[in-house]
């Protein structure tokens, strides 16, 4: 690939701004594989019942066979993908990564259900389990709440015969697949 020639943008021509957005055009198209990659380091963790890349399809593999469309189907395979990048915000990881190709609901349901997803477990740790409930006039809060009780929080069982990465991946290249403009 060409290299972009200016010191600073403001110096740049038409023909580095060309190159510019190959480059960005580039990295939209390896954006899937990057986060299978990130699912496959979920694979490492065996903390759980089940890996977390396994929790992952097992969660969009639930969400699916309840009919759920497809930008719904992606964004429960990927909720967790970025929990070893952000263990304490990784919903908002995945969330701002992923706003630019889904819908507002789906993208605040990524960014909050760590939040909605203690209420299944708060009082464990002294926490308040309604602390949600402060969204309660979201767009997105019974979205929320549906998600994280159909299909994250129950998406921890052994038994529990998920469809495999290749059975998402198409779905995902699709939802990602948005040709790159300026922001």
């Amino acid at each position: 690939m060409e290299k972009m020639h200016f010191t600073r943008m403001d110096q740049g021509t038409d023909e580095d701004f060309q190159i510019l957005k190959q480059v960005h055009e580039h990295t939209l198209k390896e954006l899937p594989d990057r986060l299978f990659g990130l699912l496959g380091d979920l694979g490492k963790d065996t903390a759980y019942n089940i890996t977390r890349r396994d929790h992952c399809l097992q969660s969009a593999t639930r969400a699916l066979r309840d009919g759920k469309d497809e930008e719904y189907v992606v964004v429960a395979l990927l909720h967790d993908a970025c929990e070893t990048l952000g263990p304490f915000n990784h919903g908002e990881v995945i969330a701002a990564i992923l706003r630019p190709f889904i819908s507002r609901d789906n993208y605040w349901m990524l960014a909050q259900h760590g939040l909605f997803q203690t209420y299944f477990y708060a009082a464990h740790l002294g926490l308040d389990p309604n602390a949600r409930d402060k969204f309660r006039s979201d767009p997105a809060y019974e979205q929320t709440i549906e998600f994280c009780a159909k299909y994250d929080e129950v998406s921890f069982d052994p038994a529990y015969k998920n469809e495999p990465l290749s059975t998402f991946e198409p779905m995902v290249r699709r939802v990602l697949s948005k040709d790159w403009t300026p922001p």
